[in-house]
């Protein structure tokens, strides 16, 4: 199943996304810095998203790595 339809399964998607743009951008911020706008920019803002949430995407990662672990 497409991950757009299943619910559980897009908040998979964009925390993995949350904390890769934030791990990206902590190594080599040149690569997001430069494309703020457009479509790219939506990698910057997931970046932006990981870096003033990280508590909460943290937590949020925990309880999702807990419901796929013992989910149905």
């Amino acid at each position: 199943m497409v991950a757009i339809f299943n619910f559980q399964s897009m908040l998979t998607v964009v925390l993995l996304m949350i904390c890769t743009c934030a791990y990206v951008r902590a190594m080599a911020p040149s690569i997001l810095d430069k494309n703020k706008t457009g479509f790219l920019g939506i990698f910057w803002k997931f970046a932006r998203i990981g870096e003033r949430l990280s508590p909460y995407v943290a937590l949020s990662c925990i309880a999702m790595g807990l419901s796929v672990l013992f989910g149905n």
